[in-house]
């Protein structure tokens, strides 16, 4: 499977590093764009000093880790597509330019099933699209997961419970599949 990640999932921690974790086992093929990139960086610099440059640094360790995900779209791709939000147009742009199967996006009401359906894509949210991973690949899907949870404590230096770190991350159903 093929999947443009969309800005809300590369930019949490937690929920990218599982996102890409599983892409790196192979599981699916992640994609976006280099304003999907842009985003992500831009929505960490609200962090505070130094953040946006941390960000800029971790999407081009992502590029090098998976060279093919960048997205090349066509000049004015973006202009015939119809979304409720136009700031939303060059996410679909980036998954037809991909051939890509889904979007993984926390945001499904901008990416109505009229508008992608007829281009042979999904809008998908992060916890149904990890949760379809686990039941496919439950081992891969708890080993991912876990060194997620272990590095989230490392770096935290307090326990971090694997079922209440995926909540936090907005994966409640694979934080209690995982748990079960």
């Amino acid at each position: 499977m093929r999947a443009v990640l969309d800005a809300c999932v590369l930019y949490p921690t937690v929920l990218r590093e599982v996102m890409l974790g599983l892409a790196g086992q192979g599981l699916y093929t992640p994609l976006w764009s280099p304003r999907l990139l842009e985003e992500w960086a831009r929505a960490a610099a609200r962090l505070g000093p130094g953040q946006e440059v941390i960000a800029r640094g971790d999407a081009l360790a992502a590029g090098l880790r998976f060279p093919g995900a960048s997205a090349v779209l066509p000049p004015g791709a973006e202009v015939a597509l119809d979304l409720p939000d136009a700031d939303d147009r060059h996410v679909l742009a980036a998954a037809i330019a991909a051939g890509a199967d889904a979007i993984v996006t926390l945001n499904l009401r901008d990416f109505p099933a009229r508008a992608l359906a007829p281009k042979g894509i999904r809008a998908v949210h992060p916890d149904a699209f990890l949760l379809e991973l686990w039941r496919e690949h439950p081992a891969a899907v708890a080993a991912v997961a876990e060194a997620v949870r272990a590095e989230a404590e490392r770096l935290s230096g307090a326990p971090q419970p694997l079922r209440a770190l995926m909540k936090r991350a907005r994966l409640p159903r694979l934080g209690k599949a995982l748990a079960a």
